[in-house]
């Protein structure tokens, strides 16, 4: 169930992807799923978490920025290509698009 931090989170994020066209919403893994092409491009998780996919090596170089570590789900620890992004790190409408930029890019390259 996705609290108050999380669903805030997701309406600015779907504000910003501009639903319809390539992106689709789906609950996925206890995360709301902003997907395109059928690949993850971010995931909202509770407590305002943003699950960013990107290449493994983008994500070594941004693991290093304040709010930013490697995702975890459930019992595991994910690669750099899976990072969460805290609250703080996506406190403002430039930040969060950012972030939407870097997990576009990343989906861009991965076709």
């Amino acid at each position: 169930m996705m609290d108050a931090a999380g669903e805030e989170l997701a309406d600015r994020v779907r504000a910003l992807v501009t639903l319809g066209g390539d992106v689709e919403e789906k609950r996925m893994f206890g995360t709301r799923a902003f997907l395109v092409d059928g690949h993850i491009l971010v995931g909202v998780r509770p407590a305002g978490v943003l699950l960013v996919r990107v290449h493994e090596e983008t994500g070594a170089a941004l693991i290093a920025r304040p709010g930013v570590s490697t995702a975890v789900m459930g019992p595991r620890t994910m690669g750099t290509g899976w990072l969460d992004v805290a609250p703080e790190a996506t406190a403002d409408d430039e930040a969060l698009a950012f972030w939407l930029d870097v997990a576009r890019e990343d989906a861009a390259q991965r076709d």
